[in-house]
């Protein structure tokens, strides 16, 4: 009798999940798959709009339509569908900037019973013709350059490196370039000189490292002349950063060379009410056997970094880096960076760090900071 009784109950309990099945909603696109072809690029977004029926027997609502990158959902059909009637969702996708193939999907949740469908759009999409302004950019009068800065990456204390930035004559007329304001460890010369309508050439550069004085990162600045005039939006950045070279080294020059220790290389000055100053000396002594030379010290924006009066630092001796920072105007966690830069082959480039965290004046000592600044 239990058993008839179990299977009566289970009888009815699949009947009254089949009624509910059958009297929910159903979405039923005409097509889940949608492929464009091939489109071409400078033409623009294309749109495909998918059309469904509700096939089931109560009224049907979009819960959420959610697409993959690049792709875009600007419109569905909001309003709860009945039973029997069509809605839509529409699918636009951007080929700007995105030649080749794609295949992208748009998930479409419903209070249906097949809750989640996935739609497809897919298609090829052909470049667009390139231009004189794609290939050039940076637009300097009649002339126009590939880039305006030129970025030499790494030069050592004893190299010497050449580079090019590609440029065109767009104008009418014939444009002869010269430039100004050439520091002495750069050599600067178009080539041709002077360049006809549509004619193209490169702005040569050389960087001499033998004779920069400087180190660790270095722009420079030239004024570009066409036809003997300047003006002063008229400009290429030449960047770089100057490294010694120690390849040439011996074992022997390296065991006896200078090595530079920091006492460490982080203070954190804890929590501090916006608009204090946390001063801090971090203590540099030469563990080697030959003079230390304190090459550069940069600091971050928003910290400040005194280089020592004495940057030859003998074996065994001691010096400190004087650091200041002033947290008016930047509540949140602090990240600033101090650079020093030696001749410790095995240790050049150091990098010391001030960290904390500043509460703006009336936020309590207890609450911790949400935000930051680096």
């Amino acid at each position: 009798m239990k058993k008839i009784n179990v299977l009566i109950l289970m009888f009815l309990l699949g009947s009254f999940a089949l009624i509910a099945q059958t009297q929910s909603a159903k979405i039923t696109f005409t097509e889940e798959t949608y492929d464009f072809g091939k489109i071409a690029e400078e033409k623009g977004p294309v749109t495909k709009e998918f059309t469904f029926t509700n096939t089931g027997a109560q009224p049907l609502i979009i819960q959420n339509v959610k697409a993959s990158c690049g792709c875009t959902t600007p419109d569905w059909t909001k309003d709860p569908v009945l039973p029997g009637k069509k809605g839509f969702v529409k699918a636009t996708y951007n080929p700007q900037g995105r030649p080749g193939p794609f295949n992208k999907s748009i998930t479409v949740t419903s209070n249906a019973e097949n809750s989640n469908v996935v739609l497809i759009i897919k298609g090829e999409v052909t470049p667009k013709p390139r231009t004189i302004e794609d290939d050039y950019p940076m637009q300097i009068g009649g002339i126009r350059l590939k880039t305006n800065h030129l970025a030499f990456i790494k030069v050592f204390n004893n190299q010497v490196k050449t580079d090019s930035v590609q440029i065109v004559n767009t104008s009418a007329k014939n444009i002869k370039l010269t430039f100004n304001n050439i520091p002495e460890h750069l050599s600067v010369k178009a080539v041709p000189a002077e360049l006809k309508p549509n004619q193209k050439g490169n702005i040569v550069v050389t960087y001499d490292g033998n004779k920069q004085k400087e180190w660790g990162f270095v722009m420079d600045r030239v004024d570009i002349m066409l036809n003997g005039k300047s003006d002063p939006n008229n400009r290429l950045s030449i960047s770089a950063t100057i490294e010694e070279d120690f390849s040439k080294l011996t074992p022997e020059q390296r065991a006896n060379a200078p090595k530079a220790n920091f006492n460490t290389k982080e203070f954190n000055f804890g929590t501090c009410t916006e608009g204090d100053v946390k001063d801090y000396e971090f203590v540099l002594t030469n563990d080697g056997k030959s003079d230390l030379i304190i090459r550069k010290v940069k600091a971050s924006c928003g910290c400040t970094a005194v280089t020592p009066a004495e940057t030859v630092i003998k074996p065994g001796k001691s010096t400190t880096i004087k650091t200041s920072f002033n947290s008016s105007g930047k509540p949140g966690k602090q990240n600033k960076t101090v650079t020093v830069i030696t001749n410790d082959p095995d240790n050049a480039n150091i990098t010391l760090r001030v960290t904390g965290d500043v509460l703006k004046k009336d936020q309590p000592q207890n609450q911790q900071p949400n935000n930051g600044n680096k």
